[in-house]
């Protein structure tokens, strides 16, 4: 399976349909007997994901309770203390390349360098995926960072690093997107269009699987919420 790319139209800013290889309702991402624990405490056991293309999964729970530890295995980021994690009904860890092409994980850090100017950033990343330069000052002026592009990102808000951060949303064509909290920082205009952003990506066969602790406005069709007790 080889890394897949989209186009980004400089005017309108819309991800053009691309070829995801898991077609919609088919499964994407699965996960049996999982088990976390983090110094000594048993945050979950015998947890059971499924995801399939098309569809959103929202972890909710209190603070505590594990959510981004299974977001993290979810992505590979961390092994499970029991279970196991699969990417089109082959363990995760066999085909790790396969996975990372087409996974964008962001956590709960924006992930950003914080010397680099938000068009340095997008540049970067454009490179590092293998794709052609694109209008990014368009990109970003879409995410209402318009004047802030060359200014290096440690003089940004939360919020405005935030978008930095999520512009990879735009253009990296990754069928699942795995998202700690993308809303936190963020104003209610932003959070309105990263929503719009989710329901297209859902509609092209993408699939989301995030956190938190805000509610989602927008009605999804295919949303799965798996709640996550807090443990003592």
């Amino acid at each position: 399976m080889r890394p897949i790319f989209t186009v980004v139209d400089s005017q309108s800013l819309v991800i053009k349909p691309t070829a995801f290889p898991v077609l919609p309702g088919q499964p994407l991402l699965t996960a049996c007997g999982l088990a976390c624990i983090r110094q000594d405490r048993v945050l979950f056991e015998q947890l059971a994901v499924s995801v399939n293309a098309g569809e959103l999964l929202q972890v909710a729970g209190k603070n505590g309770a594990g959510k981004s530890s299974l977001l993290r295995l979810l992505a590979g980021l961390a092994q499970p203390d029991e279970g196991r994690v699969q990417y089109c009904r082959q363990d995760v860890t066999a085909v790790a390349a396969d996975y990372a092409a087409n996974l964008c994980y962001i956590g709960h850090q924006s992930g950003i360098h914080e010397q680099l100017t938000a068009l340095e950033n997008l540049s970067f990343w454009r490179a590092a995926a293998q794709q052609a330069p694109a209008d990014d000052l368009a990109l970003l002026a879409r995410l209402g960072l318009a004047g802030l592009e060359d200014i290096p990102c440690r003089m940004l808000s939360a919020g405005q690093q935030r978008r930095v951060s999520l512009a990879r949303l735009w253009f990296a064509s990754r069928q699942l997107w795995i998202l700690d909290e993308p809303f936190t920082a963020l104003d209610q205009g932003a959070i309105a269009m990263l929503q719009q952003h989710f329901l297209q990506h859902l509609q092209q066969g993408g699939a989301i699987v995030l956190t938190t602790h805000q509610s989602l406005s927008l009605k999804y069709d295919k949303l799965n919420t798996l709640e996550l007790a807090y443990r003592w």
